[in-house]
Formats: C-alpha cells, sequence, structure tokens
C-alpha cells in the first residue's frame, strides 16, 4: 500500500522537487499551490514519469479550505502518511536592495552610511501576507494533519524553515520572522507528539536557487554566492533530498528537530 504524502506549494521550486522525489521514493502524492494548473501540471508529470500523484489547487492561508483538502485525501485514500509544509513568499523590496547597497559603498568610502530603514518602511500588508502564508499556513496544515494522525499514532510532517529562521536577516525581517516561528512550533510540537510515534520536523534551508530567487540581479547573485562556503547556491533537489530522508523510516530517532542544508553557509 503506497504511503500519501500532500506537499503544498509544489508548483514550482522546492515544493515540485519534493513531490518528485517522493513521488520516487514511491509515495502518492497530492500536489498543492495556490495556482491550481501549475499544481495539475507538475502532478501529471509525476504520473507520466510512472509515478502516482494528483493535483489540487489549495490556499494555506484559508483553514477551512486546508481542513477540508486534508479531510477529503483521507476519505479518498483512508489516510495520510506524509505532510509537508513548504508554501512560501518572499517580497522583494528593491528600494530596501539599493538602500543596503549605498550603505555598504558607503562603509568602503569610510563615510557614515544613511539609516537602511528595513523595519521602519514595511508596510502592514506585507507583514500580514507573509505571516499568513508561512506561520498561518504551516499552523493550519500541521492542525490538519495531527487530527488524523494522532488516531492513527503514525505519520511525518516536514516544515520547511530556514537558514534565516535559525539567524537574522535584516533585509527580510517579516521573513526572518516567520520562519523563526515555524522553528518554534515545529520544535514544541514535535516533542509534544513523539510519544505518539508521529514525527515532526523541519528543513532550514540556505539560498537555493528557485523562482522566488529570480528577482535578484547579477550582482545581487555574485554577492549571496561569495558568501557561501560551498560557492554556489543549492537545487531544490538538495532541499528536497533531505525531506524525503525525514519523511522515512530512516529518520525514527528525529522528533522536533531542524536539519539545515545550506552550503555552509550561516546567514
Amino acid at each position: 500500500m503506497a504511503r500519501i504524502a500532500l506537499v503544498t506549494g509544489a508548483a514550482s521550486g522546492i515544493g515540485e522537487a519534493i513531490a518528485r522525489r517522493l513521488a520516487a521514493d514511491g509515495c502518492h502524492v497530492v500536489v498543492t499551490d495556490l495556482d491550481g494548473d501549475g499544481a495539475n501540471r507538475v502532478a501529471a508529470a509525476i504520473c507520466a514519469s510512472e509515478g502516482s500523484a494528483e493535483g489540487a489547487a489549495l490556499d494555506v492561508t484559508d483553514a477551512v479550505a486546508f481542513d477540508a483538502t486534508v479531510d477529503g485525501v483521507v476519505e479518498r485514500h483512508g489516510h495520510l502518511d506524509v505532510l509537508v509544509n513548504n508554501a512560501g513568499i518572499l517580497a522583494h523590496r528593491q528600494e530596501v536592495v539599493d538602500r543596503m547597497g549605498a550603505a555598504m559603498m558607503a562603509e568602503m568610502a569610510g563615510e557614515v552610511p544613511e539609516p537602511t530603514s528595513v523595519l521602519s518602511t514595511l508596510d502592514g500588508e506585507t507583514w500580514d501576507r507573509t505571516m499568513k502564508v508561512h506561520l498561518y499556513g504551516t499552523f493550519h496544515g500541521m492542525r490538519a494533519a495531527l487530527r488524523h494522525m494522532e488516531r492513527t499514532r503514525s505519520g511525518w510532517i516536514v516544515n520547511l524553515a530556514s537558514i534565516y529562521g535559525l539567524n537574522p536577516s535584516p533585509l527580510t525581517p517579516e521573513y526572518a520572522a516567520a520562519k523563526h516561528a515555524i522553528v518554534g512550533l515545529t520544535r514544541s510540537t514535535g516533542r509534544e507528539v513523539a510519544s505518539l510515534g508521529i514525527h515532526v520536523n523541519a528543513v532550514a534551508p540556505g539560498y537555493i536557487d528557485t523562482p522566488l530567487l529570480s528577482a535578484y540581479d547579477d550582482l545581487m547573485r555574485s554577492l549571496i554566492t561569495s558568501q557561501i562556503p560551498a560557492k554556489a547556491m543549492g537545487r531544490p533537489e538538495d532541499v528536497a533530498a533531505l525531506v524525503a530522508w525525514l519523511a522515512s523510516g530512516e529518520a525514527r530517532y528525529c522528533h522536533g528537530e531542524v536539519h539545515e542544508v545550506t552550503g555552509g553557509a550561516r546567514g
């Protein structure tokens, strides 16, 4: 009997790589994304590669919709074994990047830099949207899945945190705050349900070459790469491999843990 896995934000990037990897490992994967057409495309590609998958549109900020999606999966397949909370966004604020760059140039020239004004100019809409997608989305998924996993006393939940869930991110404080919260939620719930045989863990990627970083120009990408000991950004498949391990029986002794995949970077 195939294991049933649900992956959010799986129409592209890391989520797509995770869905493909879990399918290759023998799971039937429910590919979900706010972009329903994208989710269906990925599911179709998995099936064309002799895997097993289905696609569905899902807004992770909608608790009722998340409950219904998980309940529907359990109704159709009898169980849910794996949940991967991957859905995420990253607000690109070019004016902040420009101010950061100007401050760096001023310091290099021995001048007093102007304030970068990152948090003081952050609008409430960006803050709310970041929290709702990352933190609330993860909470909604964990709660919906645990309602079933607690009854079966079995299950694997893997949350996508970030290197900036463990370190500061002056450029994107809203993103760091959400990811720090996911780390706390993972560690707390992981300890709570460990005795039930349920594994809740997180993966903290560093800079991974995905569409989320598409707004960065060549100079910014070069600056990022120069700070990574491995001297290269990671690939979505690097994250997917770690997620697949945490969602397997091989990670039987992992509960409430956060595993990094960063190329040696520390934020």
